[in-house]
């Protein structure tokens, strides 16, 4: 399991940030595990935000995309992806993948990556955050993208300290 050497978290302040959870609804027990962790997360740190729904990880990166244009201060992308018979798990992998971080660099706004790529539902069960899983990555997803948000905020007022 890749957490091992994952960084202590403390409680941030995100209480002036606007932050959408967009999350694909494949594998159903594992997707909703995901969106909860990260709800906890952006609730403990104060942070406003609401979930749009979408069909799979391939829809992930044009809603996020719209989202942040919208006004959002950070995107959590959530989808799970479980590795196949056919290419599909790459290409969707893929897609997913290059697609999120085209966001984030295109809008200068952070995305929160959640995307589970698994050979089986056990990896997901595992790092869905559900009782006896060793990992949350929903949580860890929205503890990403609430700290780049914190961090781009400071970098940018330094940049214009008169605004």
């Amino acid at each position: 399991m890749s957490g091992k050497g994952a960084p202590e978290r403390e409680t941030l302040d995100g209480s002036t940030l606007d932050v959408v959870i967009v999350a694909g609804t494949w594998h159903e027990t594992i997707a909703e595990a995901l969106v909860a962790g990260a709800q906890r997360t952006l609730d403990a740190a104060g942070a406003s935000h609401r979930l749009i729904r979408v069909p799979g990880s391939f829809e992930l990166p044009v809603v996020a995309k719209a989202a942040l244009e919208a006004g959002a201060d950070a995107v959590v992308a959530l989808g799970v992806i479980i590795r196949g018979g056919t290419p599909h798990f790459e290409f969707v992998s893929a897609a997913a993948t290059d697609g999120l971080t085209r966001v984030a660099l295109d809008t200068g706004k952070p995305v929160g990556f959640g995307v589970l790529t698994l050979d089986d539902e056990a990896q997901g069960i595992d790092r869905a955050g559900l009782p006896g899983s060793r990992e949350d990555k929903g949580a860890e997803a929205a503890d990403a993208a609430l700290r780049a948000a914190l961090t781009l905020r400071e970098l940018r007022a330094l940049a214009c300290p008169d605004d």
